[in-house]
């Protein structure tokens, strides 16, 4: 493409940029990550789950990986914070029976102390004192969190400018320590770098766009030398690379 088609392109793009839930098939195909992370956070939920224990899903986005467990719903509680989101948890999850509350994981959260058999949280905020009061003894905490350091190649290559960690603190051993200083213990913990790759910079410009926290004052038009110097990346080498920084535990309170 010339630039002014590629600019067109990349406009569209930002244009489009709008997700409800946590809905990333607008790229399906035109990106990859989280291929090869060296745990299996669905399977490791799946083993712990059993149809009599009430679980809590802390920021569900949507609810979309909480109803794909198919869990009895009678047994289900979840939180959301963000607006949009909130509103279609109201519209999908409330009519199914699932306790839905509109509340962010980073504050106190609306349930009595000792609720639940199993708390989950992926990609989302928490406080590990307000997961060890809901939680029942011995129940349990899974979570598979972003890291600090997270698509920080791809940032750099945008927005040069931008050096500040938007989460500082999202390293395992710091969320292991708060645990373990609030009486859990720890049963699996890991921690990883993995590759994230887009086939086409109009892909980058949708994620740029809808990770706004990562890629703050993010725009095509105030970020174009970047995107051209993306493009020209993915001429010679067929892909944009990063790396996401994931990580992963399992708590367990003690009785």
């Amino acid at each position: 493409m010339k630039e002014k088609e590629l600019l067109a392109f990349w406009r569209s793009e930002e244009e489009a940029a709008h997700i409800h839930g946590w809905d990333f098939s607008h790229i399906a195909g035109r990106y990859t990550e989280e291929e090869d992370l060296p745990w299996d956070y669905r399977g490791t939920v799946l083993h712990y789950l059993k149809p009599d224990r009430k679980i809590l899903d802390v920021d569900t986005g949507g609810g979309e990986f909480l109803l794909s467990l198919g869990h009895p719903c009678a047994n289900i509680s979840a939180t959301e914070a963000y607006p949009p989101n909130v509103e279609l948890c109201e519209k999908t999850l409330l009519p199914l029976g699932v306790d839905f509350r509109p509340a962010d994981g980073g504050d106190v959260l609306p349930f009595a102390d000792a609720s639940f058999d199993l708390v989950l949280n992926r990609h989302g905020d928490f406080r590990a004192h307000e997961i060890h009061r809901v939680l029942k003894p011995g129940g349990l905490f899974i979570t598979e969190q972003v890291g600090a350091e997270n698509d920080r190649e791809l940032v750099a290559l945008l927005l040069p400018e931008a050096k500040a960690l938007p989460f500082p603190e999202q390293y395992l051993r710091i969320a292991s320590k708060k645990f373990r200083d609030c009486g859990f213990e720890i049963l699996e913990e890991q921690e990883c770098f993995r590759p994230i790759r887009f086939f086409d910079v109009g892909a980058l410009v949708w994620f740029a766009r809808i990770i706004e926290w990562e890629f703050p004052g993010f725009s095509v038009d105030a970020c174009m030398p970047g995107l051209l110097a993306a493009q020209d990346i993915l001429d010679r080498a067929g892909c944009v690379e990063g790396n996401i920084h994931r990580f992963f535990l399992v708590a367990r309170k003690s009785d």
